[in-house]
């Protein structure tokens, strides 16, 4: 009966719910999480790596900066996102819309971009060395000095893109979509092109063009 009233004095003790990461992240008012609505939120310079973003609306958002490293960005809409300088390593995009959006200078190495829509997006020097972007497009795009190395473009539309100076080494072209794209100065040297559309394109001081495609 000795231990009676420390029992007692524990039962009465008040009882705190452990919410652990159950509870979402909330930035500037915008919840993240899937099918979350946040156009035009405030997610400058914001954690977001390994983050569930799918299905989220966030055209026009401000990420410039955001490390959004491994995060799950399917289906999101990212149009006309600012995304200058963002480090997206290895985060998954497929199928989201990135029409218009800025990545100038953002990091997205071996990110998954199967059929993910980024038409008239830019990508000026940016990194895509390695990315999976398989069915995806880029019609339009800008995309100066943007690195493009060992990246899978296979049945990507890259028509009308701008890749001035773009590095395309070691990437997969088969069944791509460059017509009247803007090669001029880019690297293709060691680029697997079987089926691959360049008609019109412009290959003035490219590195790796085919030298018999007709015009």
């Amino acid at each position: 009966m000795k231990y009676l009233p420390l029992l007692l004095w524990l039962a009465a003790l008040p009882v705190f719910a452990d919410n652990g990461d159950d509870s979402p992240l909330i930035i500037n008012g915008c919840t993240i999480a899937d099918h979350s609505q946040c156009p035009g939120a405030n997610l400058k310079g914001a954690n977001l790596s390994n983050q569930d973003l799918r299905n989220m609306n966030l055209s026009g958002a401000d990420l410039r900066d955001a490390d959004l490293r491994h995060a799950r960005l399917d289906l999101a809409n990212l149009e006309k996102a600012q995304l200058q300088g963002a480090n997206l390593t290895r985060a998954s995009l497929q199928q989201s819309n990135l029409r218009l959006a800025d990545f100038t200078g953002s990091t997205l190495m071996a990110i998954q971009g199967w059929g993910m829509f980024a038409q008239g997006a830019q990508f000026q020097d940016a990194n895509l060395s390695g990315a999976y972007l398989q069915f995806a497009r880029l019609s339009g795009a800008r995309m100066h000095n943007t690195n493009l190395r060992a990246a899978d473009l296979e049945m990507t539309w890259l028509s009308k893109a701008d890749l001035k100076g773009a590095n395309l080494s070691d990437a997969n072209l088969q069944e791509a979509k460059l017509s009247e794209s803007n090669l001029e100065q880019a690297n293709l040297s060691g680029s697997r092109q079987h089926y691959a559309n360049f008609q019109d394109a412009n290959m003035e001081g490219c590195s790796g063009c085919p030298t018999t495609w007709n015009k």
